[in-house]
């Protein structure tokens, strides 16, 4: 399965490339060990590095460490910003999880480098984090933020063009892309959509 993983990764890092936006691939592999997530991050690194993107640890800080990944991502229930930064020092990214305008704030006055916010639709990959919050509330996220944020939740290309009025920088995905029949069409047509509707 760890195989098929980093080959599904450089397939969409592949097909990804060529747009020439910034792309980062988050590790969020919760099943593993703590020995196992870091010889899939160290294998990721590699990849990540070979087509120019930033690899995030989602909130293990220590596996971040010892890959030299670019940042780790902070669920609403992990470290406080605070605590990860004095630990990974200031040229790691950190980005933070949100769901609330409360949490917007909060991150943003933290010193977090990113904020995802979401379930902006139903979610294609894994149960919602509670209901979509939906593209108005998406707006309201940005109108809140000092940092750039990145939206979440039943992200595909078709809905991108939904967002291009929202203020967001980017977004996040998974199920469009590592649940379609074919990963490198799936996320040409995802980066298309970036290049023609989002800044």
């Amino acid at each position: 399965m760890r195989r098929g993983l980093i080959a599904a990764c450089e397939e969409a890092l592949s097909s990804a490339q060529p747009f020439g936006r910034e792309v980062a691939l988050q590790l969020r592999e919760k099943d593993l060990s703590g020995r196992e997530l870091l010889e899939l991050a160290r294998e990721l690194r590699k990849v990540c590095t070979r087509y120019g993107a930033r690899l995030i640890i989602n909130d293990r800080i220590d596996v971040a460490i010892a890959c030299d990944a670019d940042g780790v991502h902070l669920p609403a229930n992990s470290f406080a910003v605070a605590d990860a930064r004095k630990i990974l020092g200031p040229a790691k990214l950190i980005g933070c999880s949100t769901h609330s305008i409360d949490e917007v704030k909060t991150a943003s006055h933290a010193g977090a480098d990113f904020i995802v916010f979401g379930p902006v639709f139903d979610p294609i990959s894994k149960s919602s984090y509670g209901r979509a919050t939906g593209v108005e509330m998406l707006r309201a996220a940005w109108d809140a933020a000092t940092i750039p944020v990145y939206a979440l939740g039943g992200i595909t290309a078709e809905r991108i063009r939904e967002l291009r009025d929202s203020g967001v920088s980017g977004v996040a995905a998974i199920g469009s892309v590592f649940g379609a029949e074919s990963i490198a069409d799936a996320t040409r047509a995802l980066m298309q959509a970036i290049v023609d509707y989002l800044p």
